[in-house]
């Protein structure tokens, strides 16, 4: 993300959360705070004889309320979910599309894998009845770029639209996208991701991940930072949000909930965890140098927390090699151990989460996990209470991409 010009700073005006512990910021937020474990055995039709077990699921979501008929049949699950919480973010900033400026607002998200579930049935239907049985849109439903279509056409937005099609930290660099967009004279940019990764064929695919826990406990599956770390589990859902130039904000009287003040990124290789050190380690200190924040004047981070030894080991080192000392007091979460990493959708429902906790100055807790192994005040239990001004998100893939988000209080208007 380039230096923005001082006129041009980009702010949150609203969030909208589509995730397995809650639908809609406020009961996402009330399961975070209390640290609430939503991970579960997989529910999903087809997966009961996979040898995952355990992940994050959305309950409580009814597609068919959310999305109007005409675009729920030609999209899938993950494009749902970015539809509904785009709409959840637009209410929340109470931003309507301009008819005299339809090319003021642009969309952006990011997608690590596309609509799965939506291929692969339809792929069945080719395999086992004929091509004559594979609907016409087949062609863009399971598509990266489906969700960024689908809310720029039924929203009117005809502003800069683009798809991130990344690993998990692809979700920060689509907000950082989102902020140069604006930094060159967007108005607003509706921004974020949603995933949907449990469906068999999708879930065939993650089998890959040597980093992939198979544990069949949800209280142990997933342990980030624990010595008893084992691998992560997967979750779906995710969370949008409204950008916009801090002036156009003001002038139309929004609340601005947070500033978007600094951002980096780096790539060291998939599975190349002790390297990661280096590359995270790099995009911090970038993220904080043009957010122009001290290492010591980070109030929280919000962990990438792969439950990796390796990995959690190099992200202990790496918040250690940029933050010094500070690295060992400021207080580290990593509240996805409820929920599973929703790949680009984990570090989007992190950025929610840090804006929400400076808001309510509450450090939320890392659910299920007891002790750490490193030299981190990792918040465990309970949550805490602080004075929160300037929130750090990290996010890791699997893939070798590393991504820091800066994040500072917002400002009254």
């Amino acid at each position: 993300m380039t230096s923005d010009p001082p006129d041009r700073r980009t702010v949150v005006t609203g969030i909208g959360v589509i995730a397995p512990n809650g639908v809609g910021t406020d009961d996402f937020w009330k399961a975070t705070r209390e640290g609430a474990s939503v991970l579960g055995p997989i529910t999903r039709e087809g997966c009961g004889q996979m040898p995952l077990r355990v992940a994050g699921q959305v309950g409580g979501f009814d597609a068919e309320a959310a999305v109007e008929g005409r675009y729920l049949v030609q999209t899938d699950r993950f494009t749902h979910y970015a539809m509904a919480a785009a709409d959840l973010a637009l209410e929340d900033a109470r931003l309507r599309p301009d008819e005299n400026s339809p090319f003021a607002t642009g969309v952006v998200t990011a997608a690590g894998s596309g609509g799965g579930e939506f291929g692969q049935r339809e792929l069945q239907n080719l395999w086992g009845q004929g091509p004559r049985f594979v609907g016409p849109y087949q062609s863009i439903a399971w598509f990266y770029a489906a969700s960024t279509g689908q809310i720029s056409i039924r929203g009117g937005f005809k502003g800069p639209c683009a798809v991130v099609a990344s690993d998990e930290a692809g979700g920060l660099d689509a907000l950082a996208h989102a902020a140069r967009t604006i930094a060159r004279g967007a108005d607003a940019v509706v921004v974020g991701g949603a995933e949907a990764p449990l469906a068999p064929y999708s879930m065939v695919c993650q089998l890959g991940y040597p980093e992939l826990s198979l544990g069949d406990d949800p209280a142990t599956a997933y342990l980030p930072f624990s010595p008893e770390a084992s691998g992560f589990v997967p979750a779906e859902g995710g969370a949008m949000f409204v950008l916009e130039d801090e002036r156009a904000a003001r002038r139309r009287g929004a609340r601005i909930r947070a500033e978007l003040a600094g951002h980096a990124a780096t790539f060291t290789g998939a599975s190349r965890w002790a390297e990661s050190r280096e590359g995270l380690a790099h995009a911090i200190r970038a993220a904080l140098e043009q957010a122009r924040c001290a290492p010591d004047e980070v109030d929280v981070v919000f962990a990438d927390a792969l439950g990796v030894p390796e990995a959690d080991r190099a992200e202990a080192l790496a918040l250690a090699d940029v933050l010094g000392e500070h690295a060992s007091r400021v207080p580290v979460t990593a509240p996805k151990a409820g929920t599973g990493r929703a790949y680009c959708g984990a570090p989007l429902l992190d950025a929610a989460a840090a804006v929400l906790a400076m808001e309510q100055g509450f450090v939320p807790p890392t659910p299920n996990v007891t002790g750490t192994a490193y030299d981190l005040d990792l918040v465990c239990g309970y949550g805490r209470t602080a004075q929160l001004r300037t929130a750090l998100v990290l996010s890791r893939g699997l893939m070798g991409s590393n991504a820091a988000l800066v994040l500072r209080a917002g400002r009254p208007s």
